[in-house]
């Protein structure tokens, strides 16, 4: 029988394989009384499934060097859970007050904690729940016999770029270890935009469905289906004439990225010379080979705080040094953007006694970003100073998050200052003109651009905290997503004064946000003014196409009056218009 399911497309194209069903191990523990003198076995096979497990997260970790780089965070993160006294000395009570079999126990003690970050009103710290599940799944697979990486290898008969993993819920570790196995896809019953698995997928380049609900138990094993990673549907055994269709929308999307490899080497520039720059975001230095891979001229957001993400303590001016070295050697002589790192909603740092107590309840609002960094001087001064140890072997720009007030700027011009003396004092190298630029996300410094223009050497327009700021509207919520808006006519009210103003100045601008690495929104910001894009590596060269179809002279007056409308109906109406007008 045929049947469409529908959920979150987190991870946009087209999949077309076969069913692989993982089990939730989680759902099939049984509750088992031991006999006083086995209590002690119990709790060492507990202890010895625990080591276990650790080994092999770390075992992972050595072998991710090229894999994405959300990949050893998230390991970090599970191995941080295994450590915690409340998952692996609360179980061993259990299994001695109780004389209960250690999978029992440690199932119990799993939905005490994840009812506690069920009662969290931030989405994200809700979805953090299924972290702890994914570990407990792991541990149950260890005392069970099994290990997660089993299940792939059962499917026989079935090439393995042509299997779909069918799974309640995916651990990083998980996925990791499907990389090798090169999967086509996979679909699970949980987890939203803002979720490990999202984010793996996204960064693994496939597609990928989440929030079905209950597809784990309405597909069956090798089942042919579908997955519209764009449009977030399920085909559960589709007809001969829906089957030829997809076949055929998919051999069309994969030809389409063949030819767009050949722009690689490309001259960015529009039919009427108007010339742009495609840059970068990364994360890690381990991104450099991608962002190259890509086209990229450049990196023009190196997003420093994963640096510093689930650790027991701040990595040293030597390591951030390497790190940061280690990027601008390998972008060989283009320009390399390190920004100071960014405390957000979505990241939090964890070490113990340095800054867990300054994230609040709504941390979007409160200690965050440059806040963070001037508040902490010695952590501060201590990237700076790598930062500028850095500049002496490439083109480094430093680029300050979050910025809003004018002693902000002075202040951390201020610190920049001092880290150079301390550099110079110590006779070591760095770029003495290093530019220094500053984030625009916050409305409040879109609209008083000028005390930046006059203080800065350039500007880049954050527009995922932007949009959410001035429409005051988290966009990991999904019961207020929808009214995440990037074409609300006071948001690109504030993208457009931004652009006109540097350009105004002679201060150059870019845009390092989602909007950035959009196709179709690259008309639109070239009419704006916008000449330095940086975005996701794999979306440089579909945006480049983007810009070498486009004529920015005829397309300039018209979004300048798109500009003047007042209702996002109208706005996309001519966005369509754009975008389908011959040039």
């Amino acid at each position: 029988m045929s049947f469409t399911l529908h959920g979150l497309g987190v991870s946009g194209g087209i999949a077309i394989g076969t069913a692989h069903l993982i089990s939730h191990a989680t759902l099939e523990v049984a509750h088992l009384t031991i006999a006083p003198r086995m209590v002690d076995k119990e709790v060492a096979r507990f202890e010895a499934a625990l080591e276990q497990v650790k080994c092999e997260l770390a075992a992972m970790k050595e072998s991710t060097e090229h894999a994405p780089a959300e990949f050893g965070a998230f390991l970090d993160l599970h191995r941080m859970i295994l450590d915690d006294p409340e998952l692996c000395e609360v179980p061993k009570a259990l299994i001695r007050e109780r004389r209960c079999n250690a999978e029992w126990a440690l199932v119990q003690q799993m939905e005490q904690l994840v009812a506690q970050f069920d009662e969290f009103e931030d989405p994200y710290l809700r979805e953090r729940g299924q972290d702890v599940r994914q570990v407990v799944e792991r541990v149950i697979k260890e005392l069970a016999g099994h290990v997660g990486r089993t299940p792939l290898r059962s499917a026989k008969g079935v090439k393995e770029e042509n299997l779909i993993v069918v799974a309640h819920d995916l651990s990083p570790a998980d996925v990791i270890a499907f990389k090798e196995h090169h999967f086509a896809s996979f679909i699970t019953d949980v987890g939203g935009a803002t979720s490990h698995t999202a984010i793996l997928g996204r960064s693994m380049a496939i597609p990928a469905v989440l929030g079905l609900h209950n597809a784990r138990q309405l597909i069956r094993d090798k089942e042919t289906l579908i997955i519209d990673g764009t449009r977030g549907v399920v085909i559960v055994n589709p007809d001969p004439r829906v089957l030829e269709e997809y076949q055929l929308r998919k051999s069309q999307l994969e030809l389409e990225r063949t030819k767009l490899k050949r722009l690689k080497s490309a001259k960015t520039a529009s039919i009427d010379g108007v010339e742009v720059h495609l840059q970068a975001n990364i994360e890690l230095p381990s991104d450099v080979p991608a962002a190259l891979e890509g086209g990229a001229e450049g990196v023009g957001l190196f997003r420093t705080e994963f640096l510093f993400l689930d650790r027991g303590e701040l990595p040293s001016e030597d390591e951030q040094f390497e790190a940061y070295r280690k990027v601008v050697k390998g972008m060989d002589g283009r320009p390399v953007v390190i920004r100071t790192f960014d405390l957000g909603a979505d990241k939090d740092l964890n070490p113990e006694g340095t800054l867990g107590d300054r994230v609040k309840t709504n941390p979007a609002l409160g200690m965050r970003a440059i806040r963070v960094s001037l508040a902490e001087p010695k952590m501060f001064r201590t990237q700076l100073r790598a930062i500028l140890r850095a500049s002496k072997y490439g083109k480094v720009k430093l680029l300050i998050p979050m910025l809003a007030h004018a002693h902000e700027i002075d202040a951390t011009l201020a610190a920049v200052e001092q880290a150079k003396s301390s550099l110079r004092g110590e006779k070591v190298g760095f770029d003495p003109s290093i530019e220094i630029g500053g984030m625009i996300e916050i409305p409040a410094a879109a609209l008083g651009i000028g005390l930046f223009l006059r203080r800065l050497d350039f500007l880049s327009i954050g527009t995922n905290d932007l949009i959410q700021y001035t429409l005051a509207i988290d966009r990991s919520d999904e019961q207020v997503a929808h009214l995440y808006d990037p074409l609300h006519p006071a948001v690109l009210m504030l993208i457009a004064h931004t652009l006109h103003s540097g350009e105004k100045a002679g201060i150059p601008v870019s845009v390092c946000g989602e909007l950035a690495g959009d196709p179709n929104l690259t008309r639109l910001l070239l009419g704006m003014g916008l000449r330095t894009f940086s975005m996701h590596p794999a979306q440089i060269l579909e945006v480049k196409s983007r810009v070498l179809k486009s004529d920015v002279s005829e397309i300039a007056p018209q979004v300048r009056k798109m500009l003047r409308l007042e209702e996002p109906a109208k706005i996309r109406e001519q966005l369509e218009r754009l975008n389908g007008a011959a040039v």
